[in-house]
């Protein structure tokens, strides 16, 4: 359906709930926790748009935005279920080589596993690493940066953003292009965090270097057969829609079924956070398209014409709201600005489409609401007792790490789109 089909207040439901999904959870977070609440925001939202399509004879609209949100919520699924059967314990001497070691790990498990996936893998084992350190504040902002963040880069696996991207139809292995991109960001916090640490590290007193040493304890990795589980989504994304889906299912209830409660436990694993996913994204995908029609017919029209400008645009909302509806919509904004190009990926610009993505999913790192995984590791470190700076310190670090890289992606997207 194109926009003129769509009335205008159809347009207003997927705003509404991209702001409720970031005001509530901070003015009525007791509230925002009863899964009724959460039920009733998102169906509420959604339900205009669904009287529409019920009523106009586009019942085939609706069929399509709920598969499309099938098929990204069993791909989750998935992949929490899996991550959440390994479990790693140990505590190796914490030089500044070994947490660097441990943020290129985690940045490359990111686009196998998801942000989410790897930084829930690693954190714990990071956190007891360095237990013993003094000087420590620096440890965990960086690894939000590259491993809940940047990291999910390279395939539509990484972050929620590129599996909406591949659900609508961007090739699986396209967001390989974004290799470049994924070098500069996690190389340049690497370097960062190596000489951030080597610094802190001439800074430990003699029992705290002692301490570390004297309590090594090898890297060992429980619930292995959840690797192979993991390993196999890669290729089970890659199947045609349905087969896909059994597929994930298949994977899902074979990863949670053999993994031993115990270890489940340790962990602590729950279904919640991806009840919370499933809710919220159920009302997302249906309020969808009237939004995405009318952002694509508007775009010619609107002062956001360039592959900087979606950068930047989908980068700063992405910052303080879900970076995956924020993708989406800037997205059908870059659709919008293709036509009539050659080449095209999904409808979109090669340029563009790289330029959402990287916004989206880089800039969620800007702010702790700006992604999940950042909130989560946020609160298991302080739970560690690992220092942790405010909301306002935080930003202003990951904005000022990261704006290097960002100038260079910046002028780059100018060059490609003189």
């Amino acid at each position: 359906m194109h926009s003129e089909s769509f009335p205008w207040w159809t347009t207003l439901p997927f705003p509404a709930l991209v702001l409720a999904i970031a005001v509530l959870p901070i003015a009525l977070s007791r509230l925002w926790e009863k899964r009724w609440f959460q039920i009733l925001t998102s169906g509420g939202c959604a339900a205009p748009v669904v009287y529409f399509f019920l009523t106009h004879q586009a019942s085939a609209q609706l069929g399509h935005a709920l598969s499309g949100y099938g098929s990204f919520v069993v791909t989750l699924t998935a992949l929490f279920v899996t991550s959440g059967g390994i479990h790693l314990t140990g505590d190796i001497e914490a030089t500044p080589k070994v947490n660097v070691c441990f943020l290129l790990a985690g940045a490359l498990l990111a686009s196998l596993v998801g942000t989410t996936g790897a930084s829930m893998l690693l954190i714990r084992p990071l956190l007891r690493t360095n237990r013993q350190r003094e000087h420590r504040a620096h440890l965990v902002p960086f690894f939000i940066l590259a491993v809940a963040n940047a990291g999910g880069l390279l395939t539509p696996l990484g972050d929620p953003p590129l599996l909406v991207g591949y659900i609508e139809g961007v090739p699986f292995l396209w967001t390989l292009r974004l290799l470049p991109l994924w070098l500069m960001y996690v190389g340049s916090f690497a370097v960062a965090l190596y000489l951030a640490d080597k610094r802190a590290y001439a800074r430990e007193s003699a029992s705290a270097l002692s301490a570390d040493r004297t309590n090594v304890e090898p890297i060992r990795i429980r619930g292995q057969r959840n690797i192979f589980f993991l390993l196999a989504i890669v290729p089970a994304a890659m199947l045609p829609a349905g087969v896909r889906e059994l597929s994930m299912l298949a994977i899902t209830l074979g990863s949670y079924f053999l993994t031993p409660r115990a270890l489940h436990e340790e962990n602590g694993f729950s279904f919640a956070p991806m009840a919370d996913v499933a809710i919220i994204f159920a009302g997302l995908f249906v309020c969808l398209g009237p939004i995405e029609a009318w952002l694509a017919q508007a775009a010619p029209h609107l002062p956001m014409q360039r592959g900087w400008q979606l950068f930047w645009g989908s980068g700063l909302l992405s910052a303080v709201l879900d970076n995956a509806p924020t993708y989406t919509a800037f997205a059908a904004l870059a659709r919008g600005l293709s036509v009539g190009q050659s080449g095209l990926i999904a409808g979109i610009a090669p340029f563009k489409l790289a330029a959402v993505s990287a916004g989206s999913v880089v800039m969620g790192a800007t702010t702790y609401i700006g992604n999940g995984p950042n909130l989560m590791i946020k609160a298991i470190a302080e739970r560690e007792h690992f220092p942790m700076p405010s909301f306002v310190r935080y930003a202003i670090f990951a904005f000022a790490t990261m704006l290097p890289v960002h100038v260079i992606t910046t002028v780059a997207l100018w060059w490609f789109d003189r």
